[in-house]
């Protein structure tokens, strides 16, 4: 979407009535090496999908080219779905670069769901960042610590617990019934 499209965009959701409205609006990633990348623990992701946003109301800020985006906030990129209370979305050069998404941070992936109080979404480095209280869940399988920092391009991820009590990651994996009874 170009600069243009991107304000007349906006100029549109910020025209129309948002009381009892429901915003979408579909943006395009910028354009850093559009692939399917593997990434270990999310599954495939196209970086490159376009970036659709839902939200009850939507306000444009022109002068520091931020979108913030409140209630029931849903964003989707290919099989990977946020949803917040509030998030932002930066743009770069007519394309979006950056989405921070503040309260009930929720992130779904095919692979499974994580959480936290702030998730930040950088499209450049593709780093997904989780901050607060963050759940980590896979069918019966959970961790928990303070941040998470996943890197899409290279698939790798980092879990940290500082200031949680005892300053640990804490981890609980359920092993898998076997078909045999266990023998």
């Amino acid at each position: 979407m170009n600069r243009w499209a991107t304000i007349a965009a906006a100029c549109a959701l910020l025209a129309a009535p948002t009381a009892f409205a429901q915003t979408q609006t579909t943006l395009q990633p910028q354009a850093q090496q559009p692939q399917t990348q593997q990434v270990t623990g999310l599954g495939k992701h196209d970086t490159s999908a376009p970036i659709s946003v839902s939200a009850d109301t939507f306000l444009g800020d022109f002068n520091t080219k931020v979108g913030t985006y409140s209630g029931n906030v849903v964003v989707t990129q290919g099989t990977f779905k946020l949803r917040a209370d509030k998030v932002k979305v930066g743009v770069k050069d007519g394309q979006a670069d950056r989405i921070e998404a503040n309260g009930h941070v929720l992130f779904d992936s095919p692979s499974g769901r994580a959480s936290g109080d702030l998730g930040v979404y950088e499209l450049a480095p593709r780093t997904i960042t989780f901050t607060g209280n963050v759940v980590l869940a896979k069918e019966k399988n959970v961790m928990r610590g303070t941040k998470l920092v996943v890197n899409l391009g290279t698939g790798l991820a980092a879990l940290t617990a500082q200031g949680m009590q005892g300053g640990r990651v804490q981890s609980l994996f359920v092993p898998q019934k076997s078909k045999d009874g266990g023998k």
